[in-house]
């Protein structure tokens, strides 16, 4: 496990070298999207049409953020991650279609971003949940905002970033899935405890 700062846009062959449980943090462009985003980018796609942000080599953040419009400018106050199992039905295609190398939010994604972290050279990265202020405090500024027809937590807001993290490796582009490997343990921890159990309870 190690500690890695790491600029944008991401490059596949660094990005290849990450692992389950390394830590990150991320300066430069990340471009927060949540479902309605996800849908409406691999819509414009089905469309033959280009999406307003370039995400080759890209991070999206799964995140609606608080935000406040001063003059012509916007300030985020808070931006915390989104759960990003809402976002499973999209993912594996943003990330195909899009060049996407990097995707953080919280609470772990299945089987198929997975699949698509392995074969195009992808990782899932965890911000820690209730930590939306310091998530705000790495925010330098607001470069653009677009889809703000979709509503501002639904918007893809797109970020400078300094030092943006720490970001927890959960799926690496092998394949391997941290959480997996957790409920894996936990479930093995608890078998265990029941075998016990149930010896006690026959002795008595």
């Amino acid at each position: 496990m190690g500690t890695y700062s790491l600029k944008t846009p991401l490059d596949k062959s660094t990005v290849r070298k990450l692992r389950i449980g390394d830590i990150v943090y991320i300066t430069g462009t990340i471009v927060t999207a949540r479902d309605a985003a996800h849908r409406r980018m691999l819509e414009y796609r089905n469309r033959g049409e280009k999406i307003p942000v370039d995400l080759r080599g890209g991070v999206i953040y799964h995140c609606g953020p608080v935000v406040r419009k001063t003059d012509d400018s916007w300030i985020i106050i808070v931006a915390g991650p989104t759960t990003s199992y809402r976002m499973e039905n999209y993912e594996a295609d943003v990330i195909r279609v899009f060049g996407v190398r990097m995707v953080i939010g919280k609470g772990g994604m299945g089987e198929k971003t997975a699949e698509a972290c392995q074969k195009y050279g992808a990782v899932y990265a965890t911000f820690t949940g209730g930590a939306a202020v310091l998530a705000a405090s790495r925010i330098k500024r607001v470069k653009q905002v677009e889809w703000l027809d979709l509503g501002i937590p639904e918007a893809l807001w797109v970020l400078e970033v300094e030092e943006f993290g720490p970001l927890l490796v959960t799926i690496d582009s092998t394949g391997e899935n941290l959480i997996e490997h957790v409920l894996e343990e936990a479930k093995k921890k608890r078998d265990n405890v029941l075998r016990k159990l149930e010896a006690l309870e026959s002795h008595r």
